[in-house]
């Protein structure tokens, strides 16, 4: 929803609802026609840690404090000409936003990124009476916008079917930023983080931008990290530093679990690290990777991630989990990156890399070549081509 933002900042004011939270990118930050309101979000904060029953208690127990602090907030606003809610989540937004929209005359645009009700399913499961009710609304609130974003044709293409609306097809595309940092920029943040490590020269990165939710697999992570493990000391034993770095960035409700979890492993050959950026560091980070790894498990089978965007920008090779059809829209092997589908597979990819050994014919390999003769369309262009006529119509 930033790099909306910020688009739609070159042709009037801007106002960015969101939770309290991690910064806004930089180009949000500076811009004098974005205003950013902050909504707080401490309400029943232990509600993941329980059963069922308390998460839906405390969800609805949440949203009922977001929807009145959104209320009040948009109506406080200067009057709108759009409002733009990205779905998810549907509880409260699309309602209050419709609302809204309604009272304030302005027309009241979706922008789906994904289905909040399967995103409810990885908790509830598919049948629960509250997944259905959040499926219900989803519906109510698509048939009575204006008009709609999709981030796939896949998904475009189910909401027509299901839904009966017709969105526009906005990919997510990487901004400016995300490049290939410059030498003194790229050591200025590796010594920033490699402070208090026994890390000297820099060894092979891997890095994985991760939200830390349920529908991003862990436990194939850390299992593939093991095998990789095994194999990079099984005949000269643990090496003096670690012959690569994977860093998993971001937080999120299950890092904690993770941190704990890797903690109990003890790597040796392989140093692993979570990390918190600030906007202005993160994009440096994916430039420096020589891979980047997308966890990514849609919940919906219809979205995509939009990591693969901003590393596809930084000119870096991803592994991601083949977990949809999906993926072909934005991803072909030997290209934007390869595919695995099992720790076996990304296993082998990290012992290639660890020890620089990856063949000049595979599919890794081809992909930087790849990508370095055929740069990124910018999020300008992907905007002012599908956006922009549906927003600023």
């Amino acid at each position: 929803m930033q790099y909306h933002a910020v688009s739609l900042a070159g042709a009037g004011e801007v106002d960015l609802i969101g939770l309290e939270g991690a910064a806004v990118t930089p180009e949000v930050e500076s811009n004098p026609r974005i205003h950013v309101h902050r909504l707080p979000d401490r309400a029943f904060a232990g509600r993941s840690s329980g059963g069922v029953r308390r998460f839906v208690w405390g969800s609805a127990v949440r949203g009922v404090g977001q929807a009145r602090r959104l209320f009040f907030t948009l109506m406080r606003l200067p009057k709108p000409d759009t409002v733009l809610v990205q779905n998810p989540p549907a509880f409260p937004t699309l309602a209050i936003a419709w609302l809204v929209a309604r009272l304030r005359g302005a027309r009241f645009v979706i922008d789906w990124h994904n289905l909040s009700h399967t995103i409810a399913a990885i908790k509830l499961g598919e049948h629960h009476r509250a997944v259905k009710s959040v499926a219900r609304s989803e519906r109510r609130w698509a048939k009575r916008a204006d008009a709609h974003l999709a981030v796939s044709n896949t998904l475009a293409g189910w909401l027509s079917r299901e839904y009966r609306v017709t969105p526009a097809v906005v990919y997510d595309r990487p901004a400016a930023a995300f490049d290939r940092p410059s030498t003194a920029r790229a050591d200025a943040l590796w010594q920033k983080i490699s402070v208090g490590s026994q890390l000297g020269t820099r060894p092979p990165i891997v890095v994985c931008p991760t939200s830390w939710t349920p529908d991003e697999d862990f436990d194939l992570v850390l299992e593939a990290l093991e095998r990789a493990e095994r194999q990079l000391t099984k005949n000269a034993g643990a090496p003096a530093s670690p012959a690569m770095m994977v860093f998993l960035t971001g937080r999120g409700a299950l890092r904690d679990t993770f941190e704990a979890r890797a903690a109990r492993r003890s790597f040796k050959a392989i140093a692993v690290r979570t990390i918190w950026l600030e906007p202005s560091d993160y994009p440096v980070l994916l430039g420096m990777a020589d891979l980047g790894l997308c966890l990514h498990q849609s919940s919906s089978g219809l979205d995509l991630p939009m990591k693969l965007a901003d590393l596809r920008g930084a000119g870096v090779p991803v592994a991601v989990y083949d977990y949809a059809p999906v993926l072909t829209e934005v991803m072909t092997p030997g290209q934007e990156g390869v595919l695995f589908r099992d720790p076996g597979d990304l296993a082998h990819l990290f012992v290639a890399l660890a020890t620089r050994t990856l063949p000049p014919d595979s599919p890794l390999a081809k992909s930087r070549g790849w990508l370095a003769q055929h740069p990124a369309e910018r999020w300008d262009a992907q905007w002012n081509a599908a956006a922009r006529p549906v927003l600023l119509p």
